[in-house]
């Protein structure tokens, strides 16, 4: 059964687009972001783990420490930015039928092959997306 969806892409592309928007690159601090993104501040913590990982992302612990964006983000595509945070993350919610119920499996069937679709149509959209895109959206905005 396929798990809850999850706010990590949202977050991550907040938190990616407002460290895009700064102009000298000087850190930001999880409190700080997680005042924009109005969550906590472990949760912001909790989403940026696999962008550091992948090095779009840096941080530094101290009094003047915060997160710090690595890559360019004119390169950073927003579907990078989901196969990092929300790689299995479901498009349907779709359910376990009784496996003996020969419309349950079909339908089933038919959904995994619909997933399928809506995960391609999602990926070509998010690729065709930028960071530096969404900063120039919010200026505007």
């Amino acid at each position: 059964m396929p798990a809850p969806i999850t706010t990590h892409f949202a977050v991550a592309v907040h938190v990616l687009t407002y460290l895009a928007g700064i102009p000298d690159g000087a850190p930001v601090g999880s409190p700080e972001l997680s005042g924009s993104v109005n969550t906590s501040p472990e949760y912001i913590r909790r989403v940026m783990v696999p962008l550091r990982a992948a090095g779009i992302v840096d941080s530094t612990a101290g009094k003047n420490g915060g997160w710090t964006l690595q890559r360019d983000p004119a390169t950073l595509t927003l579907a990078e930015v989901r196969r990092l945070v929300q790689p299995d993350e479901p498009a349907l919610g779709i359910h376990a039928p009784n496996p003996s119920c020969s419309v349950g499996r079909a339908i089933a069937q038919s959904l995994v092959d619909i997933e399928h679709d809506i995960a391609h149509a999602i990926d070509e959209r998010l690729s065709a997306t930028t960071i530096d895109q969404l900063v120039g959206d919010a200026a505007r905005k």
